[in-house]
């Protein structure tokens, strides 16, 4: 996975509450299983009409909004617990997704994906989004090391699961973790005791 350390970018503001996987990526599109393409899909049945036009009142669709960052209601990720909704989000672009709640196992794909799911006060969601939708131009700063989002004079904290801050910064997924151990794994077995049988 690529490493995220810092990132600043404009933001796409994404109202809706309560985005289930099914509306991040129709059920129809998963017979694949390389990750690569997702994104072509991403929202499909809210970015196009259904002569395959595209809808212009979509957000993706209007070039006002473009960037690293998602910025979406509350209840992210909510429903069936597919892994290539995380997939077609990373694969359109997205490095980032702000909420105020995201589905558990959502948040574990996302995490696991190399996409970053920040959780954020209600009312803090609120006024960001407000501020991406009548400013396009706003850049959005992520900076995983202090663990910070802030734009203009506004910033906050927000949580992340150390394992999960250390993969995402090196650029690990559960194996390359494993194997950034192995020292350390080496020295420990070499230190125990051996067992008789």
């Amino acid at each position: 996975m690529d490493k995220f350390i810092t990132l600043s970018s404009k933001a796409v503001p994404l109202p809706n509450q309560n985005v289930d996987t099914d509306q991040i990526i129709p059920a129809r599109f998963l017979k694949a299983t390389d990750r690569l393409g997702f994104g072509d899909n991403l929202f499909r049945d809210w970015r196009y009409n259904s002569d395959q036009s595209p809808n212009k009142s979509f957000v993706l669709n209007n070039p006002n909004y473009t960037g690293k960052i998602l910025v979406a209601g509350e209840n992210f990720g909510c429903g069936s617990s597919r892994e290539h909704a995380a997939w077609a989000l990373f694969d359109y672009g997205f490095r980032v997704v702000v909420s105020s709640f995201f589905a558990d196992i959502f948040k574990g794909n996302a995490l696991n994906n190399g996409l970053l799911p920040i959780t954020v006060p209600e009312v803090f969601l609120k006024k960001l989004l407000q501020t991406v939708t009548s400013y396009p131009d706003t850049l959005v700063t992520v900076n995983l090391l202090e663990q910070t989002l802030s734009y203009g004079n506004d910033s906050i904290t927000f949580d992340i699961n150390p394992y999960n801050k250390t993969c995402l910064i090196n650029g690990y997924d559960d194996i390359d973790f494993l194997v950034s151990k192995k020292n350390e794994i080496i020295a420990f077995e070499k230190n125990r005791p051996a067992v008789e049988k």
